[in-house]
């Protein structure tokens, strides 16, 4: 089978399409045929092998050789073990930490499954995964998000920040989003009440507060986003910078003890919410934004234009056109 992978860590230059052998699936793991996948801050940091990345997968060469863990596909084969999954079942979810996504097959446990509905497209259900559960603990288990509040998404033109506002919505809240300007007028689109171009505008100088701020850059001191923080808002950090994200987890809670003000981490649960988001999907209630499909062989292309930040919602590959 055909797999993208990797040896060294690098660039995106380091990424090779190759034939590597089809994975047997586990007594408790399926076999899934591939349609699509799409592409997660996780996955840069492994190819890049910052260290933390290094540390859970090897400090001098990756373990894991293909990466990728939003997949979307249809089951091909079951271990003894398996109850939830038969053969033919359309599936998708996030395999991280085992990844593999890739790849025109790869092997998973049926915890890290649910079935795709019937009306969302293979490409729909791998934008999925990763950053509408993040969105979904980041609002609702974290956020606590409220009727009408004031809330703000830092790195809103991205995964996490286009199903964000789409259910920051349900909530009737009043949605401000803060990205690059290419993206602003798909964020208008989307429903944001204001969008702020991050290279004009610093939102944490502007004098105005928020009841909860959605943070999937973290790219900022924890002290200014407290100034952009109503006296009981609520701050939410979903990923970013990790020197930034250690000094949340830090003084987060210090500065909850000794003000009114929330800060907080998600400690992603991956698959949680799945049923949620094909509720909300089915209902039509959110759409997914897509940037691509790419085809496999150019998900090198994909990784650089993810890492400059220049995506629209998910970067999604194609790896298997013939569906049938």
């Amino acid at each position: 089978m055909k797999a993208i992978v990797y040896t060294k860590y690098g660039t995106p230059d380091v990424l090779e399409l190759k034939e590597v052998d089809k994975p047997i699936p586990k007594d408790d793991e399926v076999l899934i045929k591939v349609y699509a996948a799409s592409l997660n801050d996780w996955d840069w940091g492994l190819v890049q092998g910052d260290i933390i990345n290094r540390m859970l997968n090897g400090f001098v060469k990756p373990k894991i050789q293909t990466v990728g863990s939003d997949i979307a596909g249809r089951v091909e084969a079951v271990g003894k073990n398996v109850r939830k999954f038969k053969p033919g079942n359309e599936v998708y979810g996030d395999l991280s930490g085992t990844w593999g996504g890739f790849a025109e097959y790869v092997c998973a446990r049926e915890n890290a499954l649910a079935l795709k509905p019937v009306s969302m497209t293979f490409e729909e259900a791998a934008s999925i995964p990763q950053a509408a559960m993040l969105a979904v603990q980041g609002l609702l288990d974290k956020g606590k998000i409220q009727r009408g509040q004031k809330l703000l998404i830092n790195g809103a033109g991205g995964g996490v920040g286009t199903f964000g506002v789409q259910i920051a919505k349900l909530w009737k809240a009043e949605v401000t989003g803060v990205d690059s300007a290419g993206k602003l007028d798909m964020m208008r689109s989307l429903g944001f009440d204001h969008v702020i171009d991050y290279a004009e505008e610093d939102f944490t100088k502007t004098g105005q507060q928020y009841d909860l701020i959605l943070d999937a850059k973290t790219n900022r001191s924890i002290f200014n986003y407290l100034r952009a923080l109503r006296p009981n808002g609520t701050y939410v950090s979903v990923g970013g910078s990790i020197m930034r994200l250690l000094q949340a987890f830090i003084l987060g809670p210090l500065i909850s003890m000794i003000s009114k003000k929330k800060i907080l981490i998600v400690a992603l649960k991956p698959n949680k919410d799945l049923i949620y988001m094909n509720d909300l999907f089915e209902a039509g209630k959110i759409k997914c934004v897509m940037d691509g499909p790419y085809e496999l062989e150019e998900v090198p292309n994909a990784f650089r234009l993810f890492g400059k930040g220049l995506h629209k919602g998910k970067v999604v590959i194609t790896v298997e056109h013939h569906y049938d």
